[in-house]
């Protein structure tokens, strides 16, 4: 969001990634500032607020996107291993919200995006569970919040990719070469999404441009959820004459 204006604060737990895009964002003309940040520690959360409110005095747009999520067969599942995930993915993301919901309300506007996943809406399989348990909590944590702050001007909506190609996607897939046409065959694009088709949907749900649009879940999964489980399309790895 430079291009459109911004100041940008970064959190992660890989603080060099977070350096080296401040710098791209410095080139843009505007501020970069890289934070370190595991976002399944609540005092590493409110401790990123804190560096927020000595930086800047005003805080407008909050992206939740960060959270490990771990696989395995729910039978088998530690059940620290669940703990783990809820962490990283609703506890720590709650806990963001409220950071970011207390300031913004009392400033009287904001807009927090919950990046989640259609994996919190239909069943993924594969050993997700945790991870579905987490991103269902997520779209629920987005309508409640919605719903409480929207009278105060504080706006809350959600963004559900599919799967969106990146590095960690690239290794899987060259693990399991297979996993690529399983995906497609659920999305009548024929395609997976591109990190920068994240874009738009978030600059629109950030800006004015949303300003009548509040607890909003909106899917950019290529028509995933709009196709019935069982059904096929022109193309699809699973059609059938």
């Amino acid at each position: 969001m430079p291009r459109q204006g911004a100041d940008v604060v970064l959190a992660d737990i890989d603080l060099k990634g977070t350096e080296t895009t401040a710098g791209e964002i410095e080139l843009l003309g505007r501020r970069g500032l890289p934070v370190e940040c595991d976002v399944s520690d609540i005092e590493q959360v409110k401790a990123l607020y804190r560096t927020i409110d000595s930086n800047f005095d005003r805080i407008d747009i909050v992206g939740n996107v960060a959270g490990e999520g771990l696989t395995g067969r729910p039978e088998e599942l530690p059940l620290e291993k669940l703990q783990e995930v809820l962490r990283n993915l609703v506890v720590g993301r709650f806990a963001s919200c409220q950071e970011a919901g207390r300031r913004m309300l009392k400033q009287g506007r904001g807009s927090i995006i919950n990046f989640g996943s259609i994996g919190g809406w239909n069943s993924l399989g594969r050993g997700h569970t945790a991870y579905g348990m987490a991103m269902g909590a997520g779209i629920q944590m987005t309508r409640e919040l919605s719903t409480e702050w929207a009278s105060r001007g504080v706006r809350v909506n959600a963004i559900l990719p599919a799967q969106v190609w990146n590095q960690d996607l690239r290794k899987r897939i060259a693990a399991v070469p297979e996993l690529e046409d399983t995906f497609m065959g659920g999305i009548p694009m024929g395609r997976l999404g591109n990190p920068e088709e994240i874009k738009g949907p978030a600059i629109f749900l950030a800006s004015n441009a949303s300003s009548f649009v509040t607890g909003a879940i909106l899917p950019m999964d290529g028509g995933n959820l709009a196709l019935n489980a069982g059904g096929t399309y022109p193309g699809s790895p699973r059609a059938y004459a």
